[in-house]
């Protein structure tokens, strides 16, 4: 995760399993080649029912994040009932899409991945930079460490895996980016969304790469 420039430098992950989604991310926010963080939150709960992780220039998605759990709360009182995830996720990609078109002399960018729950069931999306919105059904990654997260896996994911075995394949393929890739680092948050709740399972900082 970047603070001033475009790149994506990060490692987010979004794994669905047969009982739930896992969002996972490393901790490390950079300039450039200097880490600026070593603490960034990069797994955010932004109501009862989403999480998100994310990637790309810190303000803009600090800002996006505070303006989708309005978005959603406003939702929720002027229609009196929870907003579903694909209501979510469209309002989230018309931020995106609205932020990126906007003038300004600092571009931002920012790419989301939002896992939630609804009466339909649980869910995972992949919303790129531009505001695109794409329904996950097995796994995604992104960032400057996905190349890395994504060779674990495309190996070791499977349709039936349990939350536990999601959680661990997560660890494993955001570790496996911390070894590799000088722009992700510092720890691993993970977590869990399934039909009862959305809880932090892991909240690790370490001093170098795990």
């Amino acid at each position: 995760m970047e603070e001033t420039s475009l790149k994506t430098g990060t490692t987010t992950v979004g794994i669905v399993c047969k009982d739930g989604v896992v969002l996972a991310a490393d901790k490390r926010a950079t300039a450039g080649h200097m880490i600026v963080d070593k603490r960034a939150d990069k797994v955010h709960v932004i109501s009862d029912d989403f999480a998100v992780t994310i990637a790309g220039t810190v303000s803009d998605a600090q800002l996006v994040i505070k303006l989708i759990r309005a978005e959603l709360k406003l939702k929720e009182v002027r229609t009196y009932k929870r907003p579903s995830a694909k209501e979510a996720a469209n309002l989230l990609g018309g931020i995106l899409y609205s932020n990126l078109r906007r003038p300004s002399m600092f571009p931002g960018i920012a790419h989301f991945l939002l896992g939630g729950k609804d009466v339909h069931g649980l869910h995972l999306y992949d919303l790129f930079p531009d505001g695109s919105i794409t329904r996950i059904t097995d796994f995604i990654s992104s960032g400057s460490g996905s190349v890395f997260a994504y060779g674990v896996l495309e190996t070791q994911w499977k349709k039936d895996l349990s939350t536990d075995e999601a959680v661990a394949l997560a660890v494993k393929s955001v570790n496996t980016a911390l070894q590799r890739d000088s722009a992700s680092g510092n720890g691993i948050d993970v977590i869990v969304i399934n039909e009862k709740e959305i809880k932090r399972v892991l909240h690790k900082e370490v001093a170098y790469s795990l």
